[in-house]
């Protein structure tokens, strides 16, 4: 890529970040329309609600801010490549991506996506494909020459099938013939794939893992995130209610390899777990990790739900609270109900705040883990901002496309 088309495409992040949803809108709209078929990758809902249009211009623009440091991109790339993985982009679809984003360059900016401007453009975008095709490559011969890995979707039969709370089921997963599971990291995700009754076209969704593996079973625990019925469900909720419903003992799913960048670093600083709803299914794959295998590491394990029929793993986590001395555990209940009992069954009544976590952290400098929906996310996000915790002691991963652009550029 040449110099004068950097700075071309530096001068007009501006105007991009000024009509970028837009950009990706149309993008989005004539993609579909031509290739149908890629339908089968990304998810409906994230479509109609513009939360997949926000995410891809936010990435766009970060690598453009940033063309002339790239290196300074390794996250985002590796949390993209990840996904992509996941879904099993290959290097074939990038040359549609390319065209209909610069087409729809073209269709929103009119005569000021001038001729040197597309070029630009399109030069940047080849040189962010190649970067994205080499990274996802290499996760593509990880996850298929590991012990035990495979290549694209295998089916795996659920062993059992355990309600967790009012919302949330976990599904305990084994090798049809017994074999051995690959590896993970904790706070990695098993991709499922389904063709559901009915809808047009598969569904892939992530999952995350939220038990430690022995090598021969994993568990994924999924909340129904509407109710059958709801006038949403079929969009929003299609593949979780499929998995709750006609999913059962005995059954296969069809599984990627684990991929994901949400994950623990190897260091010996204190670790406070944060998380929110469903977002407890990493949270406590890494207390099962630390539990075992990190003594020297005091961690803090915060968890915020709705009350105690919403509460999953309750048990289970005050059984590792108790049996590892290293581990401490608090729980706010939004809404306790009046079967809930204050000092029992949670902690505090309301939502985390900046006095109570403040109180609660370790005294040495500490790695924050945080995971749950958009809302909790950007409170934690607020709190750990009034503590003064710096960007580089943060990790995160939110369960669904930020609804606000500005937060997501931020974010990227």
């Amino acid at each position: 890529m040449q110099q004068q088309q950097k700075e071309i495409v530096k001068a007009t992040v501006p105007v991009l970040q000024q009509y970028g949803e837009a950009i990706t809108t149309e993008f989005y709209k004539t993609l579909f329309a031509e290739h149908p078929a890629l339908l089968n990758i990304f998810n409906p809902a994230n479509q109609r609600s513009g939360g997949q249009a926000r995410s891809l211009a936010a990435s766009i623009l970060t690598y453009a801010a940033h063309i002339d440091h790239l290196e300074q991109l390794g996250g985002m790339v590796n949390r993209i490549a990840h996904k992509h993985a996941s879904l099993e982009v290959q290097p074939e679809h990038y040359p549609i991506v390319g065209d209909h984003l610069l087409r729809a360059i073209r269709a929103v900016l009119g005569e000021a996506a001038t001729p040197e401007i597309i070029a630009a453009w399109g030069a940047a975008y080849q040189q962010l494909a190649t970067i994205m095709i080499g990274t996802e490559k290499n996760l593509y011969r990880e996850g298929t020459t590991q012990p035990g890995g495979w290549t694209g979707y295998k089916p795996l039969t659920v062993v059992r099938k355990v309600a967790e709370s009012e919302t949330i089921t976990s599904f305990y997963l084994e090798s049809p013939d017994g074999s051995p599971l690959p590896p993970f990291r904790p706070g990695q995700y098993l991709a499922v794939r389904a063709h559901v009754a009915d809808a047009p076209f598969q569904q892939i969704r992530q999952y995350s893992l939220s038990k430690t593996s022995e090598g021969r079973q994993y568990r994924i625990s999924v909340k129904r995130e509407l109710a059958p019925g709801h006038i949403a469900a079929a969009e929003n909720g299609l593949i979780s209610n499929h998995l709750h419903d006609e999913v059962n003992e005995g059954d296969s799913i069809l599984a990627h390899v684990p991929q994901g960048d949400f994950v623990l670093q190897d260091s010996q600083r204190p670790v406070v777990l944060l998380s929110g709803g469903v977002g407890i299914t990493p949270a406590i794959c890494m207390l099962h990790h630390l539990a075992a295998n990190a003594p020297y590491r005091p961690v803090l394990f915060i968890h915020a739900t709705l009350q105690g029929n919403h509460h999953a793993f309750r048990k289970e986590i005050g059984e590792l609270v108790s049996g590892f001395s290293h581990l401490r555990s608090l729980t706010f209940y939004e809404r306790p109900s009046d079967a809930d009992k204050l000092g029992i069954d949670y902690d505090h009544a309301g939502r985390i705040s900046t006095e109570i976590l403040a109180s609660q952290l370790p005294q040495q400098d500490a790695e924050f883990y945080y995971c749950g929906p958009v809302g909790f996310m950007n409170a934690v996000d607020s709190i750990l901002d009034a503590l003064n915790i710096p960007p580089a002691s943060r990790y995160s991963e939110a369960f669904a496309p930020d609804p606000s652009f500005a937060t997501e550029v931020a974010r990227a």
